[in-house]
């Protein structure tokens, strides 16, 4: 009888061990593992090895690999937006409840579906960005636009001197010394960074995103 009261202590003491560390290792993980973005200009590229200095002023070191996604950004027109154009747009809120868009980058059609949805975004304070499907255009009265999504719809004015550009696609030939980028990137356990995506403005073009 002690002996499977014993057995029955210590499984117990044993399980609760288990789902305390559970518990404790998850929101580290979670951590581990949340995207980090990136902006500023590449400062050197050494093999698999790319040095940023961050629009922050930060010197960061990350390593790339055959799954970092590398985009190019080249410049664009809000002219060259229709209905049905995919695209993402960074902006803030308006007291009418409309946002003001400011950037708007254009994916090509065989992009259409990223990132779909409305979330919050680190452009400013209060930013967000939306990525949807243009819907109703109009240009009377400046320049406003619909963006449709899965589940809801926004409204964007787009002022005169928003920039506007259009994504393409690339390769790691656009990563070079002084090319400005956006970039996405896992903070490994050890603190490292590694490039997850990275858009990289062509032609001393400056992601807007």
């Amino acid at each position: 009888m002690t002996t499977l009261r014993t057995r029955v202590r210590n499984t117990l003491l044993i399980s609760g061990l288990f789902s305390g560390a559970l518990l404790l290792a998850s929101p580290s993980q979670a951590q581990d593992t949340a995207p980090v973005r990136v902006r500023g200009a590449i400062t050197a590229i050494e093999g698999d090895l790319m040095r940023v200095h961050t629009k922050a002023g930060e010197d960061l070191q990350v390593s790339l690999d055959k799954d970092t996604l590398v985009r190019g950004v080249t410049l664009g027109d809000v002219s060259g937006i229709k209905p049905g154009s995919y695209i993402g747009s960074a902006a803030v809120p308006l007291p009418d409840g409309t946002l003001k868009a400011l950037e708007i980058h254009v994916f090509p059609p065989e992009l259409a579906g990223t990132g779909d949805g409305h979330r919050a975004f680190d452009l400013g304070k209060d930013s967000t960005m939306t990525n949807g499907s243009v819907g109703d255009l109009v240009t009377s009265n400046g320049r406003t636009m619909t963006v449709n999504y899965k589940g809801g719809q926004k409204t964007i004015v787009v002022p005169d001197d928003v920039p506007v550009v259009n994504l393409v696609p690339g390769d790691r030939s656009l990563l070079k010394p002084g090319v400005k980028i956006v970039m996405q990137a896992r903070k490994n356990a050890d603190g490292a960074l590694s490039a997850l995506s990275i858009s990289a403005g062509e032609n001393g073009v400056t992601p807007p995103m």
